[in-house]
């Protein structure tokens, strides 16, 4: 019980790193040591079932600790009874945690006895199980371990190895702290290891100077990004919410000065054809001509041909808007899984099943860039986002990411989604313009720094510039644009096979 104990905490410290209560800072440390802790359970444990079962309450605690704020969607919004609302996040935790607990307990029958090995072993089994969960059943990555160490010494991987490989770093550190003991400093073999360490650090090192000289930072343009805060409960009500968005969200999309402005998603809530005649017209106008653009968040589509989430872009010379549709939707808000139509329905939130928009649609070029939309959450797919970079003159020399995470409240959510856009600019050097609802709307620089943001839960325009990187796609760019995650995949079996080989030729007579 005490074990289970220590595992249960060890996964509340996990969710914790991601995110810190209060701050929505990450801690790359804390991220690091929670996971030696569970490394260290799961030596200790007196069977492989035991190891199943410690890793399955770590990973159920670090998950429901990380998505807790998906309750507030269901009863708040969705008027689900509370203790259904609580239950299905918790369900949700334990399904995935399943996956962890499958490598738990397979890592504790063949983790070898040397350290290095077992370490590498462990960061392997771990990253199978992070490939999983982000891409299994439609995938719900949020909250990978990589995220936490976006203010950490292992960022500088990102544009080789991406936040899945910062993952699967993260957890071999974990698992040689797990096992360190003050004898090993006297052993040569161990300086040798600390060498080799130390080696790959600086090789990162230089993979990341090669880079940064191949690319190219353009000239700043100026931002508006509109951030409504339109209530949540309040946002598709045809009485409260959407006139108030219609009539500030217009206000300012005709008064803004800037280069180019961002309104988010689905900041116009009406389909064009249930407009007001002229309103989407009238608003646009003035970027049909001159040197501005405008990016803007709406659904379109009828009853015959279907619905998207997509963008609409306005920029002088296009004979017609500039149009995004959303690929990754989102299970039970824009697609309803098979079967699971009847818990839709104990929800009053306008759901429904949208169309899906082709992977790695055209950027808006204008004014020397290439902007690329992308809505939600789909910036915590980096795999489908490479795709993007296949051809040098259709790659994004700027991302913008288009949000409402009002669905979730004034939570860590918004903190956590920060960090995942922050990720992408790392591994694709490149930097994104948030726009959103209630938060966070920032812009980050290609460095993955975050130079100007507003409060979150505050109607407000953030002001501020943007300096757009062509060239020098990156290594990660490069090969998950071709093969996906398919490469993390392959190394994973392998390491998971060869551990079961090697356990096998051991207990042979």
């Amino acid at each position: 019980m005490k074990a289970l104990l220590a595992a249960l905490l060890a996964g509340l410290a996990q969710a914790a790193s991601i995110a810190l209560p209060g701050s929505g800072a990450p801690s790359w440390w804390l991220q690091i040591a929670s996971l030696a802790l569970l490394v260290h359970l799961l030596r200790t444990a007196p069977g492989w079932c035991a190891a199943a079962l410690r890793g399955w309450v770590f990973a159920t605690a670090w998950l429901t600790g990380v998505f807790w704020w998906l309750f507030i969607s269901m009863h708040t919004y969705g008027g689900l009874a509370a203790p259904l609302a609580a239950l299905a996040v918790l369900g949700l935790a334990i399904f995935l945690g399943s996956y962890y607990a499958v490598v738990s307990g397979y890592f504790h029958a063949v983790a070898p006895a040397h350290k290095a090995l077992a370490a590498l072993v462990f960061a392997f089994l771990w990253l199978l199980a992070e490939l999983a969960r982000g891409q299994w059943w439609t995938g719900f990555p949020w909250g990978a371990g990589g995220y936490a160490q976006i203010d950490g010494p292992l960022a500088r991987l990102a544009p080789t190895v991406g936040v899945y490989g910062i993952t699967a770093a993260a957890a071999g550190l974990a698992a040689l702290l797990a096992r360190v003991r003050a004898a090993d400093a006297r052993r040569p073999r161990w300086w040798g290891g600390v060498a080799v360490v130390a080696l790959l650090w600086q090789l990162a090192g230089w993979v990341q100077n090669a880079m940064d000289a191949r690319i190219e930072v353009h000239a700043p343009i100026t931002l508006a990004l509109l951030q409504g805060n339109i209530p949540q409960d309040e946002k598709f009500q045809p009485g409260s919410g959407v006139p108030l968005a219609l009539a500030w969200y217009g206000e300012h999309i005709r008064s803004a000065t800037a280069q180019l402005v961002v309104a988010p998603e689905t900041a116009i809530p009406l389909l064009p054809q249930e407009l007001e005649p002229g309103y989407l017209e009238g608003v646009t106008a003035r970027y049909r001509e001159g040197q501005q653009a405008l990016l803007v968040g709406i659904a379109l589509g009828n009853p015959n041909a279907g619905y998207t989430n997509s963008v609409l872009g306005f920029a002088a010379g296009r004979q017609a808007p500039y149009e995004y549709d959303k690929h990754h939707l989102v299970p039970f808000g824009e697609f309803i899984p098979p079967f699971f139509r009847w818990f839709t329905e104990l929800m009053h939130i306008p759901l429904g099943d949208f169309n899906r928009g082709a992977v790695g649609q055209s950027p808006l070029a204008w004014a020397g860039e290439r902007i690329a939309p992308n809505i939600c959450y789909e910036d915590l797919f980096g795999e489908e986002l490479a795709r993007r970079f296949l051809d040098p003159a259709l790659a994004p020399t700027i991302m913008v990411n288009f949000s409402n995470i009002g669905w979730f409240g004034d939570t860590v959510a918004i903190a956590q989604h920060l960090s995942i856009s922050r990720m992408r600019t790392l591994e694709f050097q490149r930097p994104m313009v948030r726009a959103t609802n209630t938060g966070a709307t920032a812009v980050v620089d290609h460095r993955g720094r975050v130079t100007a943001r507003l409060p979150s839960m505050t109607r407000a325009v953030l002001g501020s510039a943007v300096e757009g990187v062509s060239g020098g796609a990156t290594f990660y760019a490069r090969w998950a644009g071709r093969w996906g995650l398919a490469p993390l995949w392959a190394l994973g079996l392998v390491a998971a096979l060869a551990a079961w080989g090697s356990r096998r030729r051991g207990k042979a007579p």
